[in-house]
């Protein structure tokens, strides 16, 4: 018994011990690295000065009278990698454009400006500006952006030809889904730790990697390693129930739009697929549910793609 004892006194300080050591170590290792990934990887596309910082806007494809935007979900680390695997079957015939959100991508941090929806959308709206892309645009936006693409369609009618959605938030999404603070301080914790460099697989194994050469993998871990849960990233996702009732009180946009609906696997309530589709019901829209999960636009990128040339050409009829 003393034996015991005298093992559990030495062994709980050891193994903390020990932790503390990784994480110090994981630390310095990800504070070196990260100035020299950010000189090996400059952006790809254009960097455009937005209230006070730049985001990133990356662009492929002949220009038309209708733009594809393209908007990001939560956290969604590389959108202009992410994308990929859609975009690149739509540039042959249509402009796309990747707009990367302050805190995301090869953006800058915003540096503490407010994350709320309009003024992330007017971010938005001069970053396109300023990189000579003009409207109109069909959005397509992922998750999360689905609040912006809506509120663009009702603040900017003018500006918003068609909306598709890529398994996008609604406002009735917040009313049912609470941040999820415990698990994002885990999170945040080994991204600024550099711990999150022990897990390779969250990049390699990601759903959008299939579509990425070596060399593009190599990016989209970099940036991961120094982006995953940004300052701006956590900012939004304590502000998207006060965005969302904002996006709600304008109500249902008046616009067609189509939304490609997962099966809600690994999202934290159980009826997504229902609210989406009742929401699009209730606003006149078209939808179709798929057995894939959150990150449509990579999981079923072919049909989608297919699709929404199709949409495209049913809007370019009636307009």
């Amino acid at each position: 018994m003393k034996r015991i004892l005298t093992f559990s006194k030495w062994f709980i300080p050891g193994l903390a011990l020990l932790f503390a050591l990784l994480v110090a170590g994981s630390y310095l290792n990800h504070r070196f690295k990260t100035p020299r990934e950010e000189a090996a990887y400059p952006p790809p596309g254009q960097m455009v000065a937005v209230n006070g910082h730049r985001l990133h806007v990356y662009a492929e494809g002949e220009r038309s009278d209708l733009t594809l935007v393209f908007l990001s979900g939560s956290g969604t680390t590389a959108p202009a990698l992410d994308f990929k695997g859609l975009y690149s079957r739509l540039s042959d015939d249509h402009r796309i454009v990747v707009v990367e959100r302050a805190g995301y991508g090869w953006s800058d941090d915003s540096g503490g400006v407010s994350r709320d929806i309009e003024t992330v959308l007017q971010e938005t709206r001069l970053a396109l500006q300023g990189a000579g892309e003009n409207p109109p645009y069909i959005l397509l936006p992922h998750s999360m952006s689905g609040l912006e693409a809506i509120h663009w369609a009702n603040r900017y009618p003018d500006e918003v030809a068609a909306i598709v959605g890529l398994d996008p938030a609604t406002p009735p999404i917040y009313e049912i889904l609470p941040p999820p603070r415990l698990s994002l301080a885990l999170v945040t914790f080994t991204a600024h730790t550099g711990l999150v460099r022990l897990m390779p697989f969250l990049c390699r194994d990601a759903p959008s990697s299939r579509y990425l050469t070596e060399d593009e993998i190599a990016v989209y871990c970099s940036i991961m390693y120094r982006r995953t849960l940004t300052t701006d990233m956590l900012a939004e996702v304590e502000i998207a129930q006060e965005n969302a009732r904002l996006v709600a009180s304008h109500g249902y946009p008046s616009l067609p739009f189509y939304f490609f609906i997962s099966n809600g696997d690994g999202l934290p309530m159980d009826n997504w697929g229902e609210v989406l589709s009742a929401y699009a019901k209730d606003a006149g829209g078209e939808y179709m549910e798929l057995d894939v999960g959150h990150y449509v636009h990579s999981e079923a990128a072919e049909l989608i793609a297919a699709e929404t040339r199709a949409f495209i050409k049913r809007i370019l009829i009636t307009r």
